[in-house]
């Protein structure tokens, strides 16, 4: 029972009811009807994302008791009620109590519709509110690059819960940036293995001479300066997960060994003959094709046969634009508190300029232009947007609601001139029926014909 264009409506008389629930459903709402208070409360809970409108006067549970129980099962669900004339003053009373309107019998179906339709609006910010902090504090956790809501970025969460317990080897491919680091430690996070080590070890960055060390072990005396024995990171990780980022730069020497580590699940430390057993998981990343790479005889064929059993291939920040501003204001909120600044708010123009790089050094370099733009060294990003949008400028935002008032209208105005004012495409590209994007259009507005 949930949906944007719920209405739960609760009259004890049948004909009332009968009346309002056609002129509501004639208006496109799910309209589910109630015939006492009761039978709401029993149906109704924290996940309803609709509204309620009911009727003051009924028996046992009268309308003002039904929206105070309502109330503190979700203090910010929308309830509307209806009142006889002698009702009104303790209506305009409870509004204060919270109460989001109040119709007064008798009242036209117009009037009906439209104060619905304004709570059904109210009700989806503060949804969409909600889903952004939670987001938010999924990204305080640790998971930042995992935020957001694009299909790309919720099919890798759910494939990193899946994977989490499954013990499967994993080679993450993404550009610089991209968070392949974060998947990893994500995948070790939610596994049973989480109580033991993660162990990263990033093979671009260590020259040839130390790495089989680094990753293998050595006991005294293997060679010159190794005056004691060194627990390598594949041993260390025994239990845990091992991380080997960017594993196109290993040479080709050490990926005999490593391939043996993988297929035998052992190890053999530089000047020992014993074999050690070694329980890990391993996430191999790469920001290159090693398919092409063991084409061109510069990764082993064997190795990346092996690892690729299972791939998560990580979005650039320029295939999930809808996720930057969300991203960027978590950066900014983080920036403020390290320097102690106050956050500047994230303005149209602000979003618009953030939307138009191709942010190369994906989310890495947004954290970074966050950080410089709190500290007005991003000039750039200052002022209006570069490609003008059409449509009165919007008046910067400062809350939460402001800022998705304003994305909302962002990308309707991205719609419509994509699709040059056709305001049916630009519904259906939306997902939203066609009075719902009149009604935005009017709120924001918006005027179609400025993109024809």
């Amino acid at each position: 029972m949930t949906g944007a264009r719920c209405v739960a409506f609760v009259d004890d008389d049948e004909d009332l009811r009968t009346a309002n629930v056609q002129s509501l459903d004639l208006a496109g709402f799910e309209v589910i009807p109630f015939a006492s208070a009761q039978e709401a409360l029993d149906r109704l809970d924290s996940e309803f994302e609709g509204v309620v409108v009911t009727d003051v006067r009924m028996p046992v549970i009268d309308g003002i008791t039904l929206f105070r129980t309502l109330r503190r099962m979700d203090p910010e669900l929308p309830v509307i009620l209806i009142t006889g004339h002698g009702d009104v003053p303790m209506a305009v009373e409870a509004m204060r109590d919270g109460v989001y309107d109040f119709l007064a019998k008798p009242y036209p179906a117009d009037r009906l519709v439209s104060t619905v339709s304004r709570a059904l609006e109210k009700r989806a910010l503060v949804l969409e509110n909600r889903r952004l902090q939670e987001q938010l504090e999924d990204a305080r956790r640790g998971d930042v690059t995992l935020l957001g809501e694009t299909p790309a970025m919720q099919g890798i969460r759910a494939a990193i819960r899946d994977l989490a317990d499954t013990d499967v080897d994993v080679l993450v491919e993404g550009e610089t940036g991209t968070g392949k680091e974060v998947v990893a430690a994500a995948l070790h996070r939610w596994s049973a293995r989480r109580a033991r080590p993660f162990v990263a070890l990033n093979c671009g960055a260590l020259p040839e001479s130390v790495i089989e060390s680094e990753l293998f072990g050595h006991e005294a005396g293997a060679f010159t300066g190794a005056q004691k024995r060194r627990v390598g990171k594949i041993e260390h990780a025994d239990g845990g997960t091992l991380f080997l980022d960017e594993i196109e730069s290993m040479p080709l020497s050490l990926q005999v060994k490593l391939l043996r580590v993988l297929q035998e699940r052992c190890i053999e430390p530089l000047g020992s003959n014993e074999v050690r057993p070694v329980n890990l998981r391993v996430v191999a990343a790469t920001k290159v094709d090693l398919e092409q790479a063991a084409a061109r005889g510069e990764f082993r064929a064997d190795l990346y046969y092996r690892l690729n059993v299972v791939r998560l291939a990580l979005p650039p920040l320029r295939e999930r634009r809808e996720d930057i501003p969300l991203l960027f204001a978590h950066f900014l909120a983080q920036a403020a508190q390290r320097f102690r600044r106050p956050a500047p708010p994230l303005t149209p123009a602000l979003t618009a300029r953030l939307a138009e790089r191709d942010w190369p050094g994906n989310v890495r370099e947004l954290a970074h232009t966050a950080d410089r733009f709190l500290l007005g060294l991003e000039p750039g990003l200052a002022g209006t947007p570069a490609r003008p949008q059409a449509g009165p400028a919007d008046p910067a935002p400062t809350s939460l609601a402001e800022r998705v008032d304003a994305y909302e209208a962002r990308l309707i105005r991205e719609a419509l001139d994509h699709l040059k004012g056709d305001v049916r495409a630009a519904a259906e590209t939306l997902g939203i029926a066609r009075k719902t994007l009149y009604d935005k259009l009017n709120r924001y507005g918006i005027d179609p014909a400025g993109f024809r």
